[in-house]
């Protein structure tokens, strides 16, 4: 059972910690982005943890960049018989190629690709990606708009744009908010968990005790959501 959470920052890497009544305490590197979680013995306070990330962040780094190389590795080639996820959910590809506009729609438990003949792998990639941007673009604004009212505040400016590290970033001076291109493959949650998190940093630009309370007062259930998020781990060390 958790008893406590924190968040982070240790040479640049953000890391969740959960307090738990276990012995040995695990570190945890989730996919796709590398992102690390410590589930840590309520024993240890803040400070204890953060050295135990440190003495173990050539291993951390490892399977981060084992992850970079691992998405670098086979890229789609949008042809039919692929899966690809929507809003948590996949869909199995199916291409058809005519004449006429390219466009993709979701059509049952299908990904339906519509193309003229003789297009390539890479225009087809591109394609996607600007499904998934529009994707964002309808799902992104009504959300803003009810934590806008929620937290009073307001966010000026958003842009959507492939992020290999983060899945959101908030630039407190200017207020802009950025969304990982990914988000679009998630369930509807975790878009909304992103976007108040982001929104948080309004208020408070560490991850203390303070923006702990302001997502627990606001978002009851955010650590579910960042957990199905980030989903299971790319590798595991339990230790201490």
């Amino acid at each position: 059972m958790s008893t406590g959470s924190a968040y982070l920052t240790v040479s640049g890497i953000d890391v969740d910690v959960i307090y738990k009544d276990i012995k040995h305490l695990h570190i945890g590197v989730y996919p796709p982005l590398g992102r690390v979680r410590v589930a840590a013995p309520v024993r240890l306070d803040d400070d204890q943890v953060r050295r135990a990330v440190v003495q173990r962040l050539p291993w951390i780094k490892r399977q981060r960049e084992h992850l970079q190389a691992v998405d670098r590795q086979p890229v789609p080639e949008i042809v039919s018989g692929e899966s690809h996820y929507v809003w948590g959910l996949r869909y199995r590809l199916r291409v058809n190629e005519r004449p006429g506009h390219a466009h993709f729609e979701v059509d049952g438990k299908r990904l339906m690709l519509y193309v003229p003949a003789g297009s390539t792998a890479a225009h087809r990639r591109r394609l996607l990606d600007r499904w998934y941007r529009a994707q964002l673009r309808q799902a992104i604004p009504p959300l803003i708009e009810k934590w806008e009212e929620k937290l009073q505040l307001s966010v000026p400016r958003w842009s959507i744009r492939r992020m290999k590290t983060k899945w959101g970033s908030c630039n407190r001076e200017t207020h802009h908010i950025w969304f990982n291109l990914e988000l679009a493959k998630k369930h509807p949650d975790c878009l909304e968990y992103i976007v108040v998190h982001e929104m948080m940093h309004y208020l408070e630009s560490a991850h203390g005790k303070r923006f702990i309370k302001l997502m627990d007062d606001h978002l009851p259930n955010w650590r579910a959501r960042r957990d199905q998020l980030n989903e299971s781990p790319l590798a595991e060390e339990s230790w201490v």
